[in-house]
């Protein structure tokens, strides 16, 4: 992975965080993932989810991966495809900002284009970091792209809401705090509502991107408001999850072959 083509990749997944033409990301977990979503007509990016990473490696959310593992099973996925990559990076596999700079530099060296940094403490997302730790543990981030000369993509995390909903001051503060700091996008978790979207896109003082599920605001209406970013997380694991667990439950009934079982990879 030469440096002229990550700084590349890191430049074209910037160019997509449009504010009414959101980048649309459905998050992949391995080789074979990212070669399908990437054959996807319009899919322009990629983005990985450490939670589906996690189940496929058979350990838990929330760095049950080494820093090492972690790099590496990213290193296939940069490597199967020519579109960037965004890796969901967890907390930077550090427990201080120094660390996690030196662990960015690693995974920019695999062929990063962009990452996700999270301000929870641990699983589920709370305890959050306090404010000057996240905010100082983004800036890591930055600065890891600034010695590699990568324009790293930092989509940072924003758990307050996703921990407690009344946290709405305390999430604005640090989704400010982090672009501040550094951050591209602030990636605000917790938005269920088109009040609440149309509040943060109101009141962060720059790119919002959201996790969405079926329950979540229509894509389009999400558009409309201004969101720059849509991803799905370990969700796109649960539907190709659903999907086999009903296909091996009408095959082992003697049922009719999916069409899909045909499909060509």
């Amino acid at each position: 992975m030469t440096n002229d083509s990550t700084i590349h990749k890191a430049e074209l997944l910037r160019s997509l965080h449009v504010p009414g033409t959101p980048l649309i990301v459905t998050n992949v977990w391995d080789s074979i993932t990212a070669r399908i979503v990437a054959g996807a007509p319009g899919v322009r990016a990629l983005a990985t989810a450490s939670h589906s990473i996690s189940e496929a490696h058979g350990v838990h959310d929330g760095e049950g991966l080494s820093v090492e593992e972690a790099i590496a099973a990213t290193s296939i996925i940069i490597r199967s495809v020519e579109l960037p990559v965004s890796v969901d990076f967890e907390k930077g596999y550090s427990d201080d900002a120094a660390g996690v700079q030196d662990n960015v530099v690693r995974l920019i060296e695999a062929g990063a284009a962009g990452i996700n940094i999270e301000d929870s403490v641990g699983q589920p997302k709370a305890p959050l970091f306090d404010i000057a730790t996240a905010a100082a543990r983004v800036a890591a981030a930055r600065s890891a792209a600034e010695e590699t000369g990568v324009p790293l993509v930092i989509n940072a995390r924003v758990d307050a809401l996703a921990g407690n909903p009344d946290d709405w001051n305390d999430a604005i503060t640090r989704a400010n705090a982090y672009l501040a700091a550094g951050a591209d996008v602030a990636f605000v978790l917790g938005l269920g509502t088109e009040d609440q979207v149309a509040r943060a896109i109101d009141e962060v003082d720059g790119l919002v991107s959201v996790i969405a599920n079926p329950s979540s605001v229509p894509l389009a209406r999400l558009a409309e408001l201004g969101v720059a970013r849509v991803s799905f997380g370990p969700g796109t694991l649960g539907l190709t999850l659903a999907h086999l667990q009903a296909t091996a439950t009408t095959l082992t009934a003697l049922g009719d072959y999916p069409g899909e079982l045909g499909f060509a990879f």
